[in-house]
């Protein structure tokens, strides 16, 4: 396996994470101008959530991009880590962050 094509992948990722995440830190909130009140409040928190779960999405995603980096550098990328067999490659190249194999893909968010 051609870990240098993954790693470079995962970096590309990397830096579109984080400029996704700084984005959002920077981003000036939507406002309706002609909105009420309680709609403003709906609207802002509404906006809010949705912000939050984006933003927890991408810090989600940045941690397994990190954690496939470390097992690159470390000799263990590619490896299941439910069954300890090797991940398929197609696998890979679909998510490069993957922990399992296809056949525990299932179970990959229940890991740790």
């Amino acid at each position: 396996m051609n870990t240098e094509h993954f790693k470079a992948k995962l970096e590309e990722e990397l830096r579109v994470a984080e400029r996704q995440i700084g984005e959002n830190a920077a981003a000036p909130r939507r406002e309706d101008a002609s909105a009420t009140e309680s709609d403003e409040l709906a609207d802002k928190v509404e906006s809010l959530e949705e912000e939050n779960e984006e933003n927890a999405a991408l810090k989600a995603r940045l941690g397994d991009i990190k954690r496939a980096l470390g097992k690159i550098a470390d000799g263990t990328y590619g490896i299941c880590e439910i069954s300890g067999e090797n991940i398929e490659e197609d696998r890979l190249e679909a998510n490069p962050a993957a922990r399992t194999c296809k056949e525990h893909m299932d179970s990959e968010g229940t890991l740790a």
